[in-house]
């Protein structure tokens, strides 16, 4: 049985805004670098190509980190696993900091994204911290920091980098993150049973990792590679054919990495491929959004803003999924998380649908992308709510890192996607190639279309009468639909 929270310990409150500050440390490495990213091949006197992999290193660490680390949370403890991956985070930040060449700039980028995997051990936690009245308002906090440290990120990063040396940008994530850690040591307690009598699924783990890296990289590198290419069609190839043999393992092994017999149950099953759809929905408009702001007003639809500018521009509607994650929280213990998930993805659908009236003005893309990041709001709060209803509670780690897992392939996708888009529909802007209005057009009614099938995926959804969070008490097993 688990534990319960020791008297005298901190509020729920001030618990869920650790976890929820520890999420938006984690989510600032994967957005601190864009503004920096121009400046990258004159700092290191390399090329594009290269500096490249100072994003998609990360992206790849992370993939890998976010199932793993959810199962040995389960394990070992979500708070003993949420401390280690502190480590790399801050680690990260003083290597990048230091590095003298684009090689150990890589390094410590990729040890950034292991970091990752602290916001689904966060979300995990909440359910033997916090008690289940207050559990779904939790969940949708915590969970909204993956879009919160974004929108935080871009301007916070851009102020740095123009009024300071960008190393400065490194130091500043790495503080952060220490001050994380030390909150977390005083006031969180380790709550819970981890289950330490299973075995790790290391076959598992390394399967997984080598078929996410092949997948990973191939979607990535495809616009910069070439799709036909031999590279990217070995890789995607290598990915489904890795994918295979792990799903035959982790249905043999008695203690599997991810077990596949609950990612089956129709409640996780349908909200996995639905976040997969809602990633790419909520990734669309922050890689949209700030080239359109940028684009020069010479072109007849850019805003002429500058890097800094933009940043302020967007950072109101990432705020917003922070101001709005209660009410979802609220929305969900009053008509269930099926409810809510729909009712995000609806919003951002219509977000997306009259985003080509908002692109003329400042403002009309400020409310374009307020309306977009309020349905992402409501949607992320409620996925986690929906996968930790259905599973036991010894389970909780592993599936919602599995679950953030889904979400990240589903904003790699939107950005290969989509920058295939752009870079299809281009015009000559005085010997230089842009992407065009018709362009940024056909991505918000791609981000539109893209917002339906998620919404048609996520109704089919088996719903529950009630939010059935288990939490600090309520210490009984659900009944899943094993």
């Amino acid at each position: 049985m688990p534990k319960t929270l020791p008297a005298g310990k901190s509020s729920p409150g001030f618990i869920v805004g650790i976890l929820a500050t520890a999420g938006i440390a984690s989510s600032l490495t994967q957005t601190m670098v864009a503004p920096l990213i121009p400046q990258l091949p004159e700092i290191f006197s390399t090329s594009p190509d290269n500096t490249a992999w100072i994003i998609t290193a990360t992206l790849l660490a992370a993939a890998v980190v976010m199932p793993i680390s959810g199962r040995l949370g389960d394990m070992f403890g979500k708070r003993r696993i949420l401390l280690i991956l502190a480590i790399p985070l801050i680690l990260g930040g003083l290597v990048c900091a230091l590095a003298p060449n684009i090689a150990v700039m890589i390094l410590g980028r990729t040890l950034q994204g292991f970091g990752s995997g602290m916001i689904p051990l966060g979300i995990a936690m909440l359910r033997d911290l916090v008690d289940k009245e207050r559990l779904p308002a939790a969940i949708a906090t915590v969970s909204a920091t993956l879009g919160v440290g974004g929108a935080i990120g871009l301007p916070l990063s851009a102020a740095i980098i123009q009024f300071s040396s960008w190393r400065v940008l490194f130091y500043f994530g790495a503080a952060i993150t220490l001050i994380v850690v030390l909150l977390i040591l005083k006031y969180i307690p380790a709550v819970g049973t981890p289950s330490r009598n299973s075995r790790f699924d290391w076959p598992g783990a390394i399967c997984l990792a080598i078929g996410l890296i092949c997948l990973m990289l191939g979607v990535s590198k495809g616009s910069t590679w070439g799709w036909g290419s031999a590279q990217v069609l070995t890789l995607l190839i290598a990915a489904v054919a890795i994918f295979v043999l792990w799903g035959f393992w982790e249905l043999k092994t008695a203690s599997p990495l991810v077990d596949l017999r609950t990612a089956a149950i129709p409640r996780v099953l349908l909200t996995n491929i639905a976040s997969i759809f809602v990633g790419f929905g909520m990734y669309s408009s922050s890689l949209v959004m700030p080239q359109i702001l940028q684009m020069p007003t010479e072109a007849g639809y850019g805003l002429g803003q500058g890097i800094l500018a933009a940043g302020l521009w967007m950072a109101p509607a990432g705020l917003m999924m922070l101001v709005l994650s209660p009410v979802g929280g609220r929305l969900t213990s009053a008509k269930g998380p099926k409810f809510t998930l729909v009712l995000g993805i609806a919003i951002m659908a219509i977000g997306y649908a009259v985003g080509p009236l908002g692109m003329s003005s400042t403002w009309g893309l400020l409310v374009t992308s307020l309306v977009i990041n309020s349905g992402v709001a409501l949607a992320y709060g409620a996925m986690p709510a929906i996968i930790m209803g259905a599973v036991p509670r010894s389970e909780t780690g592993a599936t919602n890192g599995f679950n953030t897992l889904m979400r990240s392939l589903g904003t790699t996708s939107g950005a290969a996607i989509i920058g295939l888009v752009l870079a299809d529909m281009t015009i000559d802007f005085h010997g230089v190639v842009l992407p065009s209005e018709a362009g940024f057009h056909m991505t918000l009614w791609l981000g539109a279309g893209i917002c339906l099938v998620a919404a048609i995926i996520a109704a089919c959804i088996p719903a529950m009468p009630k939010p059935k969070l288990e939490s600090v008490d309520q210490p009984e097993q659900l009944a899943s639909a094993k």
